[in-house]
């Protein structure tokens, strides 16, 4: 990691601009890939999981056998994980629901606003170096809670053509049964247009690599909606000498174990603090089993001291981290200045991690700046807010006139003259 003292704001953006995405080269190879599902389907995905893969399929849908074998190579020990985190999640996205909204806002004119579930969802689940089974939960939980009719689930399988047990355990228990076996573009490809295999959805959710997230913003050209865009993995922890650095340390290595592309920032007002913290890291990486991906990321990163707290605050804000650890002696303060992250764990015991499994927060957030403008996901991500209106004859005289001023002076005479044919009718009929 980098270390930099009391930069200014100018060095602090350049330091820890994040990767440049080249979207142009990554588009070029994406927009076939999704031009060639749309033409034929299923046969294109099976050529791509060959291709991208290395495995041959014969059939993309899991199957029902599959399913229930997976649950026997998963350990208790993980299944009782699962239910916990499951539980949490259950617990605080069920919360997160409103209650439908009636108002009667002047005498006859009554509105309405509730919620109601997008009805077909899509899950993208990565593989990869790491089979993401919480991910199910993130996502699948909120989509039952919301009430979603359709829900497909894509991930990719291994060269043997399987599905990782615990992705496969976590789904079903969670009571999504339609798993295609398919990932990367082609996956966002398929939930995009539909084949055989894969329904059309209407909105299309979970991380992935650079190509998934290219795939994903292409796919918004053909009516599909997506959670937000995404990028690499991300962290900043904000760390006092009330710290303690090997917790630190192992908050920023566990960030930086997800890929080479990862980038982790501590921010801090002590270098005497920073040098522990990159000391503990030091010897904490080489215990790692994903050790050389966490060294590539670290190569990316940046230690920062800030003595001056509102200078650190004005950064954090600023790079608007996808997780945000906070671990000073005033945090109540710290806490309330902070405007731009997707998620924020407060003290010294709660490692980011935490929110990645089982605290109940959900791990589907904005990376590369969009913190700035976009929320993690939830369970208002899986519905659309409808709203309603009533209209009684005496509700219409009273507000009818205001919108046929308004109506006339935007010189929309038809807007004005369905107001007044109603108001001229009821004089005509008045009893």
């Amino acid at each position: 990691m980098k270390l930099l003292v009391n930069p200014s704001p100018e060095k602090w953006r350049k330091q820890l601009a994040r990767p440049v995405q080249k979207s142009k080269e990554i588009n070029k190879i994406v927009k076939p890939i999704l031009k060639k599902v749309e033409r034929t389907g299923d046969k294109a995905l099976i050529k791509f999981a060959q291709e991208y893969d290395h495995v041959s399929l014969e059939q993309l849908i899991v199957s029902a056998a599959e399913i229930e074998a997976a649950s026997k190579l998963v350990s208790d020990d993980l299944k009782e994980a699962i239910h916990t985190a499951q539980a949490n999640i259950e617990k605080f996205h069920a919360a997160q629901a409103s209650e439908e909204l009636i108002l009667e806002v002047m005498p006859g004119v009554t509105c309405k606003r509730k919620s109601v579930p997008i009805q077909r969802v899509g899950l993208y689940v990565p593989g990869g170096t790491a089979p993401l089974f919480s991910t199910v939960l993130m996502l699948g939980v909120p989509a039952r809670l919301a009430g979603c009719r359709e829900i497909v689930l894509c991930t990719p399988p291994n060269r043997e053509g399987k599905i990782h047990p615990a992705i496969l355990y976590t789904a079903n228990r969670i009571g999504i049964t339609k798993i295609i076996k398919v990932g990367g573009a082609q996956a966002v490809a398929a939930l995009t247009f539909g084949t055989t295999s894969v329904p059309k959805v209407d909105k299309i959710f979970g991380p992935g690599n650079q190509y998934v997230t290219a795939a994903k913003q292409l796919a918004t050209k053909y009516g599909v909606a997506i959670d937000m865009p995404a990028g690499p993995s991300e962290v900043l922890v904000y760390a006092d000498e009330s710290a303690v650095p090997a917790f630190v340390a192992s908050d920023l290595l566990s960030q930086a174990e997800h890929g080479v592309d990862s980038q982790v920032v501590l921010v801090t007002p002590s270098e005497k603090f920073a040098k522990k913290v990159l000391k503990e890291i030091n010897t904490q990486l080489e215990e790692l089993s994903r050790k050389d991906i966490a060294f590539k990321a670290l190569q990316n990163s940046t230690a920062v001291v800030m003595e001056d707290s509102s200078a650190a605050i004005d950064l954090i804000n600023d790079y608007a981290p996808e997780h945000l650890i906070i671990a000073v002696e005033n945090e109540e303060e710290t806490v309330n200045a902070i405007y731009n992250a997707g998620s924020v764990f407060i003290g010294n015991y709660t490692p980011e991690s935490a929110g990645d499994y089982a605290s109940g927060t959900n791990h589907t957030l904005p990376t590369y700046g969009y913190a700035r403008n976009y929320s993690g996901v939830s369970l208002d991500s899986f519905v659309k807010k409808m709203t309603y209106q009533k209209i009684t004859p005496e509700g219409l005289k009273l507000l009818g006139p205001a919108v046929e001023i308004m109506a006339a002076n935007e010189q929309l005479d038809a807007h004005k003259n369905a107001v007044t044919i109603r108001l001229n009718y009821l004089k005509e009929n008045k009893k």
